[in-house]
């Protein structure tokens, strides 16, 4: 080798490592691949005296490879480099993930020069190389060159090779990054959307009754003790358990329900406790409990009256020691859990009659809160009612906009045993039923539709069934002419004297709609 094919060799190697080491610099965590490729490609420019170059990107959606950054090309040429898997060398590189190397893009058939930007009058050599992750192609880089010597040829190809490992390190990191923040911004997003849906003022009620139960949920969530609450079954003892979590410092820490009575003896102990391995016929493996799935955050044991006395000696363990036992081990396990629990039994009976433990009762009642009824605040009924017509307006994708006046006095006139639950369930029914927007008295459950005392319990079925339609019309008409008895009369089609009998026989305040 001459001495000045020595001088050549050094100064190709010179300007390689000053390439590969402007490019590792600028391959920062922070740094944006769209920003990061066209310096790459510059570089190359500079430094490996390419004419032309790019860098590919496969698209999976839609199987395409698109040129992302250029070198040398037109903003034209680099939008017509589209190719297919297997389609062209750059379409073949990416379908096989080996590099290809042609010498003269003249003589060579599988070049298609689709961008045609390179002249195919001239001796020029393509060199493309794939860009892999670990377990994927996900591009390719290639560049145009003239060359004097085929070990040119080669020694670019190991550069570009070594490009090619930065670039998917890059990626790779890139993905990461974007992974991790993608999944935290997420995991906030629910939490905030968590916080909101179980957060107080997202309880439905304005009642001065409500508003003493808020005062009480927002002084036990500051805290970690423990809480028990009180409440007729259906008037949403859980949805109190899931604010107190959710405005607490708890509330990116996990909340597990349990219902006491849900399960047989047998299987309330490992289901709350978790079992070891062999500690009874079919536990095959061991297995964590609800106390455990909970640390660090709260339990909510729904219907806390229903344990066992054996149970409850357990459950009363976990509230002095902060640790549990699971069944068939004398492993003492450790556990930080803030215990929330329900009932809707009175548990001082329980003590009386000897089916619930003096000292579990103390240990839970720390902080009672008493989940009113729905017949002690019926002035939340209307706000309720709103809310549940656009849930399931929305669910059902029948659209209801309002519920007329005879029907709210239906349901402001029921005493609600099932609570909160029964309005729901009976709204539901009735927005599936509702033919014109709006819920009619008609379109509640059967053991709603009444009118006071006015029509007979004995009516005949179809008889009653005619009277609240009739009754529901006169009150539409009163309501919209602000109890004008002779417009109603005229908008119903009926004489002014038949309007005024029908007023008498319903018992109907004209005065309420003026």
């Amino acid at each position: 080798m001459s001495e000045c094919k020595k001088d050549e060799c050094k100064e190709r190697h010179s300007k390689n490592l000053s390439l590969l080491l402007k490019i590792a610099s600028k391959m920062t965590p922070g740094e944006d691949l769209k920003d990061l490729l066209p310096k790459l490609m510059n570089f190359m420019g500079e430094d490996l005296g390419i004419i032309r170059g790019m860098v590919s990107i496969f698209n999976r959606k839609n199987s395409s490879i698109i040129v992302s950054s250029s070198f040398g090309m037109t903003d034209e040429e680099k939008s017509k480099g589209i190719y297919q898997l297997g389609e062209g060398i750059t379409g073949k590189v990416v379908e096989s993930g080996e590099a290809i190397v042609i010498p003269d893009i003249t003589s060579d058939e599988r070049f298609l020069n689709r961008t045609g930007s390179s002249g195919m009058d001239k001796k020029i050599a393509f060199i493309c190389v794939p860009v892999k992750t670990t377990s994927e192609v996900i591009g390719s880089l290639s560049i145009d060159k003239p060359y004097d010597e085929r070990r040119f040829i080669d020694d670019d190809l190991k550069i570009l090779k070594i490009i090619t490992t930065m670039i998917s390190k890059s990626v790779q990191l890139h993905r990461a990054i974007h992974e991790e923040q993608t999944l935290s911004m997420e995991n906030n997003r629910l939490q905030d959307s968590l916080k909101q849906k179980y957060n107080p003022k997202n309880i439905i009620g304005n009642s001065s009754i409500m508003q003493n139960m808020y005062e009480l949920i927002e002084k036990i969530s500051k805290t970690s003790s423990t809480a028990i609450i009180f409440g007729e079954s259906g008037s949403g003892k859980e949805l109190v358990a899931q604010a107190i979590h959710y405005s607490s410092d708890r509330a990116t820490k996990p909340f597990v329900t349990f219902n006491c009575a849900a399960l047989p003896e047998s299987l309330i102990e490992s289901e709350l406790f978790g079992h070891g391995k062999g500690a009874f016929t079919g536990a095959i493996t061991e297995k964590e409990g609800k106390f455990q799935a909970a640390d660090g955050g709260s339990i909510f044991l729904d219907e806390v009256g229903e344990l066992s006395l054996t149970a409850q000696s357990k459950l009363l363990r976990v509230l002095q020691e902060r640790e549990i036992e699971k069944v068939g081990t004398n492993e003492q396990v450790k556990i930080d859990v803030r215990v929330i629990a329900a009932t809707h039994r009175d548990l001082l009976q329980l003590v009386e009659d000897g089916e619930f433990r003096l000292d579990l009762y103390y240990r839970l009642n720390v902080f009672p809160i008493m989940v009113p009824p729905l017949r002690d605040r019926k002035t939340d009924i209307p706000l309720l009612v709103d809310m549940f017509i656009k849930k399931y307006s929305e669910i059902t994708n029948n659209l209801v906009t309002r519920i007329s006046t005879p029907a709210i006095d239906m349901l402001m006139s029921y005493h609600w045993p099932g609570n909160v639950r029964e309005l729901e369930n009976c709204i539901e029914r009735a927005v599936i039923l509702a033919e014109d927007e709006v819920i009619h008295g008609y379109n509640l459950p059967p053991s709603l539709q009444t009118i006071g005392n006015v029509i007979p319990e004995d009516s005949g079925k179809l008889q009653r069934h005619l009277d609240l339609v009739e009754y529901e019309f006169v009150i539409e008409e009163l309501k919209r002419t602000r109890g004008k008895i002779r417009a109603a009369a005229t908008n119903l089609g009926i004489t002014y004297r038949q309007f005024g009998l029908r007023v008498e026989k319903y018992g109907i305040d004209i005065d309420k709609f003026k």
